[in-house]
């Protein structure tokens, strides 16, 4: 009995990590991706850190919860920060280039313009303050 919960649980973890794992290699091929396509805004001001926002008219998270977190970050950070929205639905090529499956979805861009993170969802303004933070 014991060696079949142990086997359990063995299995049970393992589809952890290979959940993590498929998560971090998915984020990793999206932001591999949107290096490519990120010389091609011609929308970023170099120097500042952007925060590309892909939205919809639609999309009530966006409306609801997102936009006033981003809103949050504006007040913070100010003239530090731009912020690139884009509607997905005027542009599906470039959310589909820039591997955008929902909405919202956000890229946080270094000042340089190469992508360093992406949230698929609404990502809260701390997380994404966070985000902000550890690219400069």
């Amino acid at each position: 009995m014991e060696a079949e919960l142990m086997t359990r649980l063995a299995l049970a973890l393992g589809i952890v990590v290979a959940g993590i794992l498929s998560y971090w290699l998915a984020n990793r091929l999206v932001l591999g991706r949107a290096a490519v396509r990120a010389d091609r805004l011609g929308s970023i001001q170099p120097g500042k850190p952007t925060l590309l926002y892909f939205t919809t008219p639609t999309c009530a998270p966006c409306k609801t919860v997102q936009r006033p977190a981003i809103q949050r970050l504006v007040e913070q950070l100010g003239e530090r920060l731009q912020v690139v929205e884009i509607d997905a639905s005027a542009n599906p090529d470039m959310a589909s280039q820039w591997g955008v499956l929902s909405v919202p979805t956000t890229f946080v861009l270094d000042s340089n313009g190469r992508p360093r993170h992406v949230n698929h969802g609404v990502a809260p303004a701390e997380k994404l303050f966070k985000q902000l933070e550890n690219i400069n």
